[in-house]
């Protein structure tokens, strides 16, 4: 009897560990195929991004005070930035500050010690009134966006409050500053990415706590640059 109830309990493990491994496997074959599907069917940003045509598109060059930083090696190292293949988003984490203020901050790291905390800049900066001023020519890297200021150009931004959200000027001025980069570099939306996409780092907060909103930011990106095709402008 003893042995006849150990054989039925092997029996039952047996059936539970096949359900299991049928399961499991089940689950993976479905992910697979969920994968796989996701690949050959575009998002709409993809398709939008595809059908976009540089040498058709011509956007106007925003309004830019050019206040480039004094060479030196913590916040202008004038480093050659060989080519863009992307456009960081940051947010300057100092509520209420505006464009100016930062880029003096950015020029005071050159009276600090040559050390690795000290080194930061960004090419742009724009203000909560929408002004865009520029530190560094696009030709050379800025101290922004840790592995990736080799091949990027950075926006920061101003914003009013602890919420990191922008006011809609600077709004305005940042889809209106990255479709003019995105045509000057040919550089599709997928590329156009907030510094948490690098490090993980909150940057820029709004939109790293409400990706959604990340999302209607390079929608808006792409509506401008269609907007930009030469058969349209009158």
């Amino acid at each position: 009897m003893k042995k006849r109830t150990r054989i039925n309990k092997k029996k039952t493990q047996y059936f539970i560990m096949v359900i299991l491994a049928s399961s499991v496997a089940s689950v993976l074959i479905i992910s697979i195929f969920i994968g796989i599907i996701r690949f050959l069917r575009p998002s709409a940003e993809e398709k939008r991004n595809a059908a976009l045509d540089f040498a058709a598109i011509e956007i106007a060059k925003p309004d830019i005070s050019e206040m480039y930083l004094t060479v030196n090696p913590n916040s202008r190292p004038q480093i050659a930035l060989k080519q863009v293949k992307g456009i960081v988003i940051h947010y300057t984490a100092n509520p209420g500050t505006d464009a100016k203020a930062n880029r003096n901050y950015f020029e005071s790291r050159k009276d600090c010690a040559d050390a690795s905390s000290n080194k930061v800049s960004s090419h742009y900066i724009i203000g909560l009134d929408g002004t865009i001023i520029q530190c560094i020519p696009d030709n050379e890297i800025a101290y922004a966006s840790n592995n990736r200021n080799k091949d990027t150009i950075s926006i920061e931004c101003c914003h009013p409050d602890n919420t990191g959200k922008f006011t809609e000027n600077t709004y305005q001025s940042l889809v209106h500053l990255t479709a003019y980069l995105c045509d000057k570099y040919e550089i599709y939306s997928e590329n156009v990415i907030r510094h948490y996409d690098v490090t993980k780092k909150m940057c820029p907060k709004y939109y790293v706590k409400h990706p959604d909103e990340w999302e209607v930011f390079k929608e808006d990106v792409i509506d401008y640059l269609e907007s930009g095709k030469k058969d349209t402008i009158k």
